[in-house]
């Protein structure tokens, strides 16, 4: 049941995606450069971590 409901997700998000590039694609552009941005700050705050830890956690 779960594999199902997973399956079901992954097809509403891509044709959401779809829809969204078709109908918008400024729209769409504006997302893929949030997504991005994201996770380059998720990047860099696992790097500050890291560094925290190497520097002994003070």
């Amino acid at each position: 049941m779960a594999v199902n409901a997973k399956k079901i997700a992954v097809y509403v998000l891509v044709v959401f995606a779809l829809y969204v590039i078709i109908t918008d694609p400024p729209k769409a552009a504006d997302y893929v450069q949030i997504a991005f941005q994201g996770i380059s700050d998720a990047a860099n705050a696992v790097g500050d971590f890291f560094t925290w830890l190497a520097d002994g956690a003070k």
